[in-house]
């Protein structure tokens, strides 16, 4: 009788974390069809560079840049991370509070500090990069949308009012 109360237990559990967790997935459905649980991960580098590549080798890092994932048209900041030493951030599931095909169309990743804190030889500007989907990983059911930036440009944050 015990180990059936025990079944009991653990399917009630599973299914109030289910529960729990389906108002987030919900609001990451979007351009796979919808009918699985989709986790939304975007992640890139950042170089400290106006370009991409230097003379064709790879361009420094920019380490410990402030990130922030803005969206719509007033660019409204909804989340920030900070790049790690090889120029790498990383905005996890918990943290992406709109859907796919919203972050895809009006959303973009905005380096906050200034490429002259990591070589004062550049200008005072920021970076900036529109997303879009660099691959997929699952089952069907449960999947994990790879989002990236498609390429850095100079850009500067609007003026606040």
């Amino acid at each position: 009788m015990a180990m059936l109360k025990n079944k009991h237990l653990a399917f009630s559990l599973i299914l109030v974390c289910l529960i729990v967790v389906s108002p987030m997935a919900k609001a990451q459905l979007g351009g796979l069809g919808g009918l699985g649980i989709n986790f939304i991960v975007i992640s890139g580098r950042v170089s400290c560079t106006l370009n991409a590549t230097l003379n064709g080798a790879s361009a420094p890092p920019f380490p410990n840049a402030t990130v922030q994932l803005q969206c719509g048209p007033l660019n409204t900041v909804v989340a920030t991370t900070t790049t790690n030493v090889n120029g790498i951030f990383t905005f996890l599931p918990n943290q992406i509070p709109v859907p796919l095909n919203t972050l895809l169309s009006s959303c973009r990743v905005f380096v906050a500090t200034s490429l002259a804190s990591c070589n004062a030889r550049l200008p005072l500007v920021n970076l900036a990069s529109p997303l879009n989907v660099v691959g997929t990983l699952g089952n069907g059911f449960i999947n994990i949308i790879l989002v990236g930036p498609t390429g850095f440009i100079p850009s500067v944050p609007l003026p606040i009012n």
